[in-house]
């Protein structure tokens, strides 16, 4: 599970932002959406408002190349895009097992000789609370070429060769491990916890994980199949068909954008396959299946999978095309107690979900926004029943609406009418 999120000068970030799952725990209400280990209280859902273009997809984008970073992808690391800084910098505090970690690197990409400096710094740190209540932290290695700095904490040896490591990729994939299997044990580490995330978009989600559980996964097809009936009512039954004369029934082939879209992002055979039964008949589901129908069909085993292998699972527009009761009851499931270790990230615009009475906490509701310095995050646990009069029996929606939080959009457009007038 995700602690936090940290990024500074990424995209439209150009100062420190953090996205922190740590529980607060003068919070009493919903206990169940905390999960507890080794001291720690960590979050099990998050959601970040927003207008758009306010920083939440860039946020997503930073924890999907810190997966790519941390799995050796050539990644997208890209600056903050409105400064000439070429340092941006990415940090991740998670759980493996039962210890905590917190690693943090930066990449340059400031080209000398057309090379670009690369990873300039990583430090990876184990994390724990005393019994006092306090956080303690314990360096491992850091590799500083901008300070100048390289240790790797008992072992003088290797904090030798962290000097004259090469800066083209992070220092798991540049020590010989079969030499140093210190170093083996600690890309495990940070590999699984990568392997870990899934980051989708809403919009543009692939359908072929699903299709895939349908055809071969027997652990997780029930649970998949059944997630599908109950978001859609009317389905009786969602099935990979494997005979050869399922695709007869739609041989005129995609015909809208949407329909287009899917068939592209898998074999087109494979589409032709997936049926959903109505009212006992079995119809080709690209055909007679609603946008958000088909949303839920592909999602709906990232869904399972997740919550079955206790994935991180992170969502931009999570509530797009999707009835606000749907997405209401599958956040429930994460914030669930039977949900151990599962999690899932999403941003949002639906305000329905602005609950802190039946479905969040206050420290579950993150907000981004933007000014002429840049964009942030902050939480709504950052306004305070003394301070901002906002309590957890508070009318969310209403206040938000009111932009009390700000992270809103306050369009006039009744310019656009005017223009469209004059040419009439």
């Amino acid at each position: 599970m995700l602690l936090s999120v940290r990024v500074n000068n990424y995209r439209v970030y150009s100062n420190d932002a953090e996205l922190s799952l740590i529980a607060d725990m003068r919070i009493k209400k919903f206990g169940c959406n905390v999960y507890k280990q080794s001291k720690f209280n960590v979050l099990k859902s998050a959601c970040i408002y927003g207008a758009n273009n306010s920083g939440k997809t860039s946020f997503l984008m930073a924890i999907n190349s810190i997966k790519n970073v941390l799995l050796g992808i050539v990644a997208d690391v890209t600056t903050n895009l409105f400064i000439d800084n070429k340092v941006c910098s990415f940090g991740v505090s998670f759980f493996s097992g039962k210890k905590v970690y917190s690693y943090d690197f930066k990449y340059d990409s400031t080209l000398v000789n057309n090379i670009k400096n690369g990873f300039v710094f990583e430090c990876l740190k184990e994390l724990s609370i005393d019994n006092s209540g306090n956080q303690i932290e314990k360096e491992i290695f850091v590799r500083d070429a901008i300070n100048d700095i390289y240790k790797f904490t008992g072992d003088e040896d290797l904090s030798n060769v962290l000097s004259m490591v090469s800066s083209n990729n992070i220092l798991i994939y540049t020590v010989n491990t079969s030499k140093y299997p210190i170093i083996e044990e600690y890309r495990k580490i940070l590999r699984d916890f990568a392997s870990n995330i899934e980051v989708l978009d809403m919009n543009n989600i692939p359908i072929s994980k699903t299709i895939e559980v349908l055809k071969n996964n027997e652990d997780i097809k029930d649970s998949t199949v059944e997630l599908i009936k109950l978001a859609d009512l009317d389905i009786e039954d969602y099935k990979y068909v494997k005979d050869e004369s399922s695709s007869d029934s739609y041989a005129g082939g995609p015909k809208t954008p949407q329909e287009i879209a899917l068939a592209a992002s898998v074999q087109i055979d494979d589409m032709f396959r997936l049926t959903s039964v109505h009212k006992g008949k079995s119809l080709l589901s690209l055909q007679v299946d609603s946008t958000g129908t088909k949303k839920i069909v592909a999602a709906a085993s990232y869904i399972i999978d997740a919550l079955n292998k206790g994935k991180i699972l992170v969502i931009d527009e999570f509530d797009s095309s999707l009835h606000f009761k749907l997405t209401r009851a599958l956040v429930s499931l994460f914030n669930n107690d039977l949900n151990k270790n599962a999690q899932l990230i999403f941003t949002a615009h639906d305000v329905t979900l602005l609950d802190c009475k039946k479905l969040f906490r206050k420290d579950q509701i993150w907000f981004a926004d933007k000014d002429a310095d840049g964009a942030y995050l902050y939480s709504l646990a950052d306004f305070t029943s003394s301070d901002d009069h906002i309590r957890a029996e508070t009318n969310m929606m209403e206040k938000y609406s009111q932009g009390k939080f700000g992270a809103l959009p306050e369009p006039d457009l009744i310019s656009v009418l005017l223009n469209a007038n004059k040419g009439e």
